[in-house]
């Protein structure tokens, strides 16, 4: 039994619907600079897989708003966008060219646990509004960041091995 009402659980999936699609819109826009700085071709390849997920994920976020008949709205202060454009203080020039990359692999670590604890929560209240159809595009979505996860860690051994 939830304690938020189904009027309340909708209000909580689209708020968080909102922050994570306008963060992935704007990632979108910043990959091609943040694929540029990695020196590693493995990382670069990486990143550009994680890329196509990005893009893949906002088709399925615009199918979900079309379901639940809702415009995006950035109308509040979106603290996920904000960790994106911080970047991690990946400008700053490293001694070392490893260090960068290094810290290239963090950042979209940390982008994915995000993700992941968001999609994790979108797809449990959609689970509440008995949303399957939302719930399978969330998984989708879900299984997608864990994946890409595992492959910053596999890049990450490649350098330390």
């Amino acid at each position: 039994m939830s304690i938020l009402d189904a009027n309340l659980q909708f209000k909580v999936f689209v708020h968080n619907l909102n922050r994570i699609y306008f963060a992935k819109t704007y990632l979108d826009k910043k990959m091609p600079g943040l694929i540029e700085k990695a020196s590693f071709k493995g990382l670069k390849l990486g990143m550009t897989e994680f890329w196509e997920d990005v893009k893949k994920q906002i088709v399925r976020m615009d199918m979900i708003y079309k379901i639940i008949n809702e415009l995006p709205s950035d109308k509040n202060c979106n603290p996920l966008k904000a960790i994106i454009k911080d970047e991690f203080c990946l400008d700053d020039k490293q001694e070392l060219v490893i260090l960068a990359d290094i810290d290239l692999i963090l950042y979209m670590q940390m982008l994915e646990h995000i993700n992941i604890a968001t999609y994790g929560l979108l797809k449990t209240v959609s689970r509440q509004l008995s949303y399957d159809e939302i719930e399978q595009l969330l998984t989708e979505c879900f299984d997608e960041c864990v994946d890409n996860d595992e492959l910053f860690l596999l890049i990450a051994k490649e350098y330390i091995a």
